[in-house]
């Protein structure tokens, strides 16, 4: 399928640039796909900081009202990426810190080698993260793309409207 994304018919009336006939509107409305499953719980898989932030995260989310019982793994998978990201990091500093400190050459090559393969540990977990943090809606520009705007406002009546001959 080329082209844009479909949007929401409720984000297209409240944007206000498009014409649609009532027929129209309806028939977009009946193919729409929508869920009221908004009992969202952390998979068995978390370990308890990671459920403690999933029921952090989840709740601004469903107050916002763009989570469901569908996406729990994705957060789960988003916290877990987040929570790798974090410990790889922790280890990196340590490693730089050892090579600060070690005076053999031969050490330090064996401390930078360890090193690079944290690196390449966190960036691919870093990678993870930020894919389901899009499509989460926990990143500025995808919370954007999200966002429904508020409808603009029916205009006012007009003053002149009771003298038009039908």
């Amino acid at each position: 399928m080329a082209g844009r994304p479909r949007e929401p018919i409720n984000l297209i009336m409240a944007k206000g640039k498009k014409h649609l006939t009532k027929a129209e509107i309806e028939e977009r409305q009946s193919t729409e796909i929508t869920t009221d499953h908004t009992n969202v719980k952390p998979p068995e898989y978390l370990n308890e900081e990671e459920k403690n932030e999933f029921y952090r995260i989840s709740q601004i989310l469903l107050d916002i009202g763009i989570i469901t019982e569908l996406d729990e793994d994705c957060l789960a998978h988003y916290l877990i990426s987040n929570t790798s990201y974090i410990k790889y990091t922790k280890k990196i500093r340590e490693l730089e810190d050892l090579l600060l400190e070690a005076k053999k050459i031969d050490k330090k090559n064996k401390i930078k080698s360890e090193i690079d393969l944290y690196l390449t540990y966190q960036a691919r977990a870093l990678k993870q993260c930020r894919a389901c943090a899009n499509d989460m809606g926990l990143s500025i520009s995808s919370r954007a793309k999200l966002v429904m705007p508020k409808p603009k406002e029916t205009p006012k009546e007009n003053k002149f409207a009771k003298f038009k001959v039908i």
